[in-house]
């Protein structure tokens, strides 16, 4: 890989991209992104403030994930292209075939033809999740932790269409690259990311995630649901060392460890005070799962989620790429201040910044 030729980035005003993009040119690197319009008034002064820091050394480009050859002039002489680009949808799906995994599926066939079109690309760095690794909580019953080897077998367009969206893109992605043999493929699976952003505009479930813990809809209990949480800043650094270390191959688990909503309010409660609605009990999952669909999940999902244990083994990470992660509670301190200082939530009477 030549560290002198552009990076291409799609998606780039994405939370993880922009992290991507800004670690990108700290390291001297030229870079491309592409956003869907260039010439919109808001959303981009992150990018335009990073480009005039860097003069000279980042770009963006108009390109939209489901338009056919869209990315094809923004990556032409780019050795390395890193793919974070993905629909996202707010509030219900309906048609989770329409609105999910077609996209998914087109997009990704959409930036890998153009892949496949351009001669000078040597290695495709795709953002994935850990959902394409595991699908529900319950599968890791009488088993050790998730690896990169396993595949979520167990998610479809009826019961976590989301994760399979994400599973059955990366599926086309591996396909497509197998038929091939001149640029290679590695995959970044990070759990929930959370952590400051460098844009209020991101519209990540990272920030509504952590909404929840000063709307008070968690303040009479958070149900038992535990995840992998990982920071936007480890990921962001993922991506640049799976680019750029030449041993990188397959797919890589990006978590710092497991936690859930009460060990959260837990970490927050300690940095913060008691001065927010912050959880600090447990809810019944019978209670949970008798409001679940107002709360926007299944039964179903209720039902084989809350209540089991989920760990992922990140060793591939730190020993393939040397990658390091922050401690959990300083990355969801990071993003509680952040929304402290940006104004998202009240700083408590009293209470001195740490």
């Amino acid at each position: 890989m030549d560290p002198t030729k552009p990076v291409l980035v799609t998606g780039a005003t994405g939370y993880i991209a922009s992290w991507i993009v800004r670690y990108l040119l700290e390291d001297g690197h030229v870079v491309r992104g592409t956003v869907r319009d260039p010439d919109k008034p808001t959303g981009l002064e992150h990018l335009h403030a990073l480009a005039a820091e860097h003069e000279g050394r980042l770009t963006l480009h108009r390109a939209d994930l489901l338009d056919e050859g869209a990315y094809a002039e923004a990556m032409a002489g780019c050795e390395l292209v890193i793919h974070t680009a993905s629909p996202f949808l707010l509030g219900k799906v309906r048609d989770p075939e329409r609105q999910l995994v077609k996209p998914a599926l087109e997009g990704t066939r959409n930036v890998l033809g153009s892949v496949d079109a351009t001669p000078s690309v040597k290695r495709v760095v795709l953002t994935s999740s850990v959902v394409a690794i595991q699908g529900d909580n319950v599968d890791m019953v009488g088993r050790g932790p998730f690896t990169e080897a396993d595949w979520n077998t167990t998610s479809s367009l009826d019961h976590q269409p989301y994760p399979y969206s994400k599973t059955v893109a990366e599926q086309a992605a591996w396909e497509i690259c197998r038929a091939q043999d001149r640029w290679d493929l590695v995959t970044i699976h990070p759990g929930l990311v959370l952590g400051p952003a460098l844009t209020t505009a991101s519209k990540s479930g990272s920030m509504t995630t952590m909404k929840a813990f000063i709307d008070g809809s968690l303040a009479g209990g958070a149900p038992d649901l535990r995840f992998g949480l990982v920071d936007v800043r480890d990921v962001a650094r993922a991506h640049l060392l799976a680019g750029f270390t030449p041993e990188a191959h397959d797919r890589y688990i990006t978590s710092a460890g497991s936690t859930s909503m009460l060990g959260i309010g837990r970490i927050l409660r300690k940095r913060f005070g008691h001065s927010y609605p912050f959880p600090v009990l447990k809810m019944p999952k019978p209670l949970f799962k008798l409001v679940a669909p107002v709360a926007g999940y299944t039964r179903e999902f209720v039902e084989k989620n809350v209540g089991y244990p989920l760990e992922f083994d990140n060793s591939r990470s730190v020993r393939e790429l040397g990658l390091t992660y922050r401690a959990m509670e300083d990355t969801i301190a990071d993003q509680f201040q952040q929304m402290i200082d940006d104004g998202i939530t009240h700083q408590p009477l009293g209470r001195r910044r740490r």
